[in-house]
């Protein structure tokens, strides 16, 4: 996994594009990601992680994390794309101030991720609930950042 350029590298190279901010697309985007995040608690409440749905959370705590950092970024005016707009989200991210661990973290997430989608990465359960220890840590510190 390769280091993350800073925020603005992505801007230079127009991955990641100024525009006007939206704060309707944002706050549609703020309920999309809630209701998910609130289906994926409920999820693990009730039926719990297995190996066979391991996978199944850590993509989707990885979409609800980026849904708050896509909202934040629209709300700003920014909007990413093409090949590296997921490496300038997590930048975002670092750029909102989160910590150097929190920022690797995120990234090995979105690296991961990618296995899933494109690889066939299968995760277990000891990996799943440190995803979700960070989604809990992490979540209400983005909607502190997204205000409407």
């Amino acid at each position: 996994m390769r280091l993350l350029n800073d925020f603005d590298f992505y801007v230079k190279i127009g991955i990641v594009k100024k525009q006007l901010p939206d704060r309707l697309r944002a706050a549609s985007l703020i309920n999309e990601t809630n209701d998910s995040y609130l289906s994926l608690i409920d999820f693990f409440k009730k039926i719990g992680v297995t190996d066979r749905n391991a996978n199944h959370f850590v993509k989707n705590a990885y979409d609800v994390i980026m849904g708050l950092i896509r909202a934040k970024m629209i709300l700003e005016g920014y909007n990413s794309s093409g090949k590296g707009a997921h490496e300038a989200e997590v930048a975002y991210f670092k750029k909102l101030g989160f910590n150097d661990n929190e920022v690797e973290f995120i990234n090995q997430l979105r690296y991961f991720r990618n296995g899933i989608m494109y690889y066939g990465k299968r995760f277990d359960e000891d990996y799943v609930k440190k995803v979700l220890n960070f989604l809990e840590k992490v979540v209400p510190k983005l909607k502190r950042l997204i205000i409407i």
